[in-house]
């Protein structure tokens, strides 16, 4: 990923910052929080501030809702006017790692007693790059089969009872599924670009992966095979029919939803899909929620994608260590719960009380929990080239899914475009590798 800025803007930029972020010279250090979150995230974490600045005198916490965080954190840090804490993504963890953009928080989590053993592995796991820990994980997610249940029930299947294997999911598909007069589709049973956030990685529950920790691996015997199921879409159903019927959804935050409309049966989603439930599906849509069918349940049960939310400290940031105060403190497990019941999400922390699990407005957050542990859950890979990884992956699947390529090929012209970038990030790490990692280990 290549990052331009524009100087002059940068230069207003910082002054702007510096004009908004002046210290009073007495009293406690104000500590500023950059976070995108709005709406019931935004006032759920606005709780956690106000106790946290009512439980000590020494940090007052400043939270500011930043529209495209990411971009303007790039400017700002560059600038060396940054905040001190930021909700980033974390997918953006290995790029401003690699670019000297945050602060490792190794130390600090040392001196604060927060390690490993107390997450779920996977979420810490995440927000760990080239050795060096980059964020806390707070909220959390994972992906699960939804399935509504009216539609199961009205094509003669058990509502209670979600497909085990892939080869069910696609038999329970054929029996959902039906057209009109016209030979349009009515109602599918299962599409894997609805919603299509995770299209590219249904790999993992083939067996495959993209990057295997050393090298880019589009093109492996698994990832052949995921693509050619997503090649038997428009076989069986037409390429033509089935672009026509994408092109009828409406909008996914809205009733217009296919899931909440009955135009399709079974989706892959996160823990966060029963807020839109609640909020824009009919009061008597009922749904289920299960581990998404893998090609060998026996073998490889409860394949699910981890994406947790997560705060780091930008490089530059004036306070780092009344920063991780505030971070030591949201990563209370008391603190923790009480920021995931507000976002109606799981916390990254191995253990939950029972009271969070009885106040937890979700049906099925047990559910979501039992995937994250599982040994089966993944992420996506921590690579400087995953968008463009992505976007290679998606043009693929978009010309799979309107028969203009084979899948072989689409896989080996992916696979060989990305190796080149691949090579290129890696000559250009190892000129800088051992002076970053030298600096990063620094007190």
């Amino acid at each position: 990923m290549r990052f331009r800025f524009h100087f002059p803007l940068l230069g207003l930029l910082a002054l702007h910052l510096a004009a908004c972020s002046q210290e009073a010279p007495e009293g406690p250090v104000e500590v500023t929080l950059w976070t995108s979150w709005a709406g019931f995230e935004k006032e759920a974490l606005d709780g956690i501030v106000d106790d946290f600045n009512a439980s000590q005198e020494e940090v007052r916490i400043r939270c500011l809702n930043v529209s495209q965080l990411e971009r303007k954190l790039l400017l700002a840090t560059a600038g060396g006017n940054p905040p001190d804490l930021a909700a980033l993504s974390y997918a953006a963890i290995p790029v401003y790692a690699e670019n000297n953009a945050l602060v490792p928080l190794d130390r600090y989590a040392a001196e604060a007693g927060i390690s490993k053993d107390e997450y779920i592995g996977v979420f810490w796991d995440i927000c760990v790059h080239r050795d060096h820990l980059w964020a806390l994980p707070i909220t959390a997610s994972v992906t699960a089969l939804h399935w509504n249940k009216q539609l199961f029930r009205q094509a003669g299947l058990d509502p209670e009872q979600p497909p085990r294997t892939l080869e069910e999911l696609e038999g329970f598909n054929d029996v959902i599924t039906h057209y009109r007069d016209d030979g349009s589709i009515a109602v599918l049973g299962h599409l894997p670009i609805e919603p299509g956030w995770w299209q590219t990685y249904f790999c993992h529950w083939f067996g495959g992966n993209l990057w295997d920790g050393d090298a880019i691996t589009v093109s492996s015997p698994a990832n052949l095979k995921t693509a050619k199921w997503i090649a038997s879409y428009p076989e069986r159903f037409g390429a033509d029919n089935l672009l026509r019927f994408q092109s009828g959804f409406g909008t996914f935050a809205s009733p217009q939803n296919a899931f909440f409309t009955g135009r399709v049966a079974m989706v892959i989603q996160g823990v966060w899909m029963d807020n839109f439930i609640r909020n824009y599906a009919s009061p008597d849509f009922e749904y289920g929620v299960a581990a998404f069918p893998s090609d060998d349940p026996v073998g490889r049960p409860s394949v699910s994608l981890a994406e947790p939310d997560s705060f780091s400290i930008p490089a530059g940031a004036r306070h780092p260590g009344e920063a991780f105060k505030f971070l030591a403190y949201l990563n209370r497990p008391e603190v923790l719960e009480k920021l995931a019941l507000g976002h109606r999400k799981m916390t990254s922390l191995r253990a939950v009380s029972e009271s969070f699990l009885d106040q937890h407005p979700h049906p099925y957050i047990e559910t979501f929990i039992k995937l994250a542990a599982s040994p089966n859950v993944t992420r996506k890979p921590p690579i400087a080239q995953r968008n463009q990884l992505e976007s290679d992956m998606q043009n693929t699947i978009g010309l799979l899914l309107r028969q203009k390529v084979d899948p072989a090929e689409g896989l080996a012209t992916v696979q060989a475009r990305q190796e080149r970038t691949y090579r290129r990030n890696r000559i250009r790490w190892d000129r800088v590798a051992e002076a970053r990692q030298e600096g990063w280990r620094q007190p």
